[in-house]
């Protein structure tokens, strides 16, 4: 079928509108009509080449719509249905089959490789391929083919185009809390930046009970939102020394950290934050593939830290989306406010605003006819 999509041709370029074919679908795949897709870090670390992403593309991973086709097999979903479309898995390797689908054994290929797990091109331009299958979507497009196992059934309580960034942006910052670090009634969470990943955070926070929630962020509309959001206090990292900071909140320091920034001088300035025996979730995308994660040597080894990894907020999206969309009705998790929407043909708009800080998470939707 002939889509519009947001194609990437050149690394660190714009984006620029393109009429694309993309192919029918196969056995246990499906098209999903894009009412909504957010703009996340990972799309322009891959736009930018930080992440090799294959070139031409298009990327776009948190996809939200309608199913207008099914393939051969498919019964999760049918033809009219509202869904959420998350990450790809095999279902088949052992994390998978254990139920932690975000550390599947082939997460990599399926999601940054350009292509399907067979090698199929999705995609091509007048006999040109153009990569697709980004987190098995490539949702900067208004229409995505994807399988099964990525799509999640949502209902009406929520507009379909504003669910997408559930999908993974959300998902990493509040799973993190929840799932991951399993923050402590109580406790003391410190969340290194106010981004849509950090705010999801601290609404995480707030759910967990945490009894104090400090949002470390720059931007003074992000802090106010955050308090707003459900954290207790949000400070400016550009007013002092962090530890200082922190310390003149909660003086024994932090029991939790999630860094969504991915920048080493903050990640190892935040040390001076902390508590003993407090623990760290590592978010975000750095600057460079090859930066090893900046925690010094001696709080390490003196403070006993713990230093951990998480991917996609250790979520199986089947399970936490719902969860997500439940704890949204109850008036406890109101993404939404983090929301503006911008239509597809105004995505490198889009994206310079949300790197200007004007808005905090971006929501492409199609374009008015």
């Amino acid at each position: 079928m002939d889509i519009t999509a947001a194609v990437v041709r050149e690394g660190g370029k714009p984006f620029t509108i393109e009429k694309l074919e993309l192919q029918a679908p196969r056995a246990g795949e499906l098209i999903v009509e894009i009412k909504g897709v957010g703009l996340c870090h990972t799309d322009l670390t891959a736009r930018d080449q930080i992440l090799p992403a294959p070139l031409p593309a298009v990327f776009g991973h948190e996809g939200s719509g309608i199913v207008q086709a099914i393939g051969e097999g498919v019964t999760k979903v049918k033809v009219g249905d509202k869904v959420a479309v998350g990450f790809a898995t095999c279902g088949t390797c052992p994390t998978c089959k254990d139920d932690d689908p975000s550390y599947c054994h082939n997460f990599a290929p399926l999601n940054y490789g350009g292509v399907q797990g067979d090698g199929a091109v999705t995609l091509n331009k007048d006999g040109e391929a153009v990569h697709g299958s980004f987190f098995g979507q490539s949702s900067f497009a208004s229409y995505a083919l994807t399988s099964e196992r990525n799509v999640v059934p949502v209902g009406d309580d929520v507009p379909i185009e504003l669910v997408g960034p559930l999908g993974c942006g959300l998902m990493t910052g509040a799973g993190a809390v929840v799932n991951s670090l399993k923050v402590t009634k109580g406790s003391t969470l410190l969340i290194l930046g106010g981004g849509p990943v950090g705010l999801a955070a601290a609404m995480g926070g707030a759910i967990q009970e945490a009894g104090t929630i400090i949002v470390s962020e720059p931007v003074a509309a992000r802090r106010e939102l955050a308090l707003e959001l459900g954290a207790t206090h949000a400070i400016d990292p550009t007013s002092g020394d962090i530890g200082e900071l922190v310390r003149a909140i909660v003086p024994s320091g932090a029991n939790f950290v999630v860094d969504t920034t991915g920048i080493p001088d903050v990640i190892a300035g935040s040390t001076a934050a902390v508590d003993f025996h407090a623990t760290y979730g590592i978010l975000a995308v750095p600057p460079a593939l090859d930066i090893l994660t900046p925690i010094p040597y001696l709080p390490l080894l003196a403070l006993g830290l713990t230093v951990r990894g998480i991917q996609e907020g250790d979520s199986d999206p089947d399970v936490f989306i719902p969860k997500m969309l439940e704890w949204h009705k109850a008036g406890k998790f109101p993404f939404d406010k983090l929301i503006e929407t911008f239509p597809l043909s105004q995505i490198n708009e889009a994206v310079d605003a949300q790197h200007r800080g004007e808005v905090v998470k971006v929501v492409l939707v199609p374009d008015a006819a």
